[in-house]
């Protein structure tokens, strides 16, 4: 954890005390986990603030469900500890859970029941009594723009329907923390922006902290604070725009089928620090339009596919702090 955050954290858990009150709302200390000898988590610790959206930004199969099964109690860590609000989530803190609401990846609606029988049942496995599960559940709905769809059963729905309704369901027993795992995968562009919509709402109108795992920057940059989460470990904490903050100046892309070779020669030629994206080379440089024609000058002509030029967005970010891309997968247990 960089200097920053731990005067962050410092600060907020002074007031803390001062006030009486829990310094985080979520509070993850020295996660460890393994499957047989593989290392899934990695001494893995975070917070998050009450009211506030910190976004876990890795790749597919980085170990980011496997910590939100870890925090909710589906899977039980090797080692660390969970507290929420103050209190340690372990055997005699387990009750303190129904205060989180979790959506995971995996669907797990009854798609043979309304969208109103869904949202009641949640509510009442959470002991709600009937009127305030009914009353919950057609405020949420009015909430997810599907009242007029609540008795139509869930298999006719859309994906993005359906993850409107995964959310409503995490609502349903009025959480003070709500996990989100990849919530807007597969989703189109319109269907993004209008849950991000719903989740800027719900942090302004009942100050709910929100856990988000992510692979998507552009899901990440509208988060308070990301985790840079690879192979199972945290590798910083930081905002989005001082993340960004450390890229200088351009990226320049090289479509290549020369990888390797290029790489080596850009090295000792142009004293740059070439990484391989899934895309191409990637060129961290002050002034992108003054170095291209020097490489179309230097390489013989069909050496480069294409050659682009944008600026720095939060994958150059990731790729230049963890040295591989977003785009690449691992095999996640």
């Amino acid at each position: 954890m960089g200097s920053s955050e731990s005067i962050h954290e410092s600060s907020a858990q002074n007031e803390a005390e001062r006030s009486g009150a829990a310094a985080f709302r979520l509070e993850v200390r020295g996660l460890k986990l393994s499957i047989g000898d593989r290392a899934i988590l990695d001494m893995v610790s975070f917070s998050v603030a009450p009211g506030e959206i910190v976004g876990i930004l890795g790749p597919n199969g980085s170990g980011k469900t496997s910590l939100m099964r870890c925090i909710t109690g589906v899977w039980r860590p090797d080692r660390g500890s969970v507290r929420l609000d103050g209190t340690l989530l372990d055997r005699r803190g387990r009750t303190k859970r129904a205060d989180m609401g979790v959506v995971f990846q995996e669907p797990s609606l009854d798609v043979k029941m309304s969208a109103r029988e869904n949202l009641i049942l949640g509510a009442r496995l959470f002991g709600i009594s009937g009127k305030e599960a009914a009353r919950r559940a057609d405020e949420l709905l009015t909430f997810m723009e599907l009242a007029d769809r609540s008795a139509d059963k869930v298999e006719t729905f859309s994906g993005g329907m359906k993850r409107r309704l995964e959310l409503g369901r995490a609502l349903i027993n009025e959480p003070v923390l709500l996990l989100l795992d990849e919530p807007t995968n597969g989703l189109d562009p319109i269907a993004f922006e209008a849950s991000w919509q719903r989740f800027i709402a719900l942090k302004k109108a009942r100050d709910i902290s929100m856990l988000i795992s992510t692979h998507r920057t552009d899901e990440a940059a509208r988060c308070d604070r990301l985790l840079v989460f690879d192979r199972g470990r945290v590798v910083t904490i930081d905002t989005p725009e001082n993340l960004l903050g450390r890229l200088a100046g351009d990226v320049v892309i090289l479509e290549t089928s020369h990888g390797e070779e290029l790489i080596t020669e850009l090295r000792n030629r142009f004293d740059l620090d070439p990484q391989l994206g899934r895309d191409g080379i990637h060129l961290r440089t002050e002034r992108g339009h003054e170095l291209i024609p020097r490489l179309v000058e230097a390489f013989p002509p069909g050496v480069f596919k294409s050659i682009s030029l944008r600026k720095p967005s939060l994958a150059d970010a990731f790729l230049q702090i963890t040295g591989h891309s977003l785009d690449d997968e691992e095999d996640e247990a």
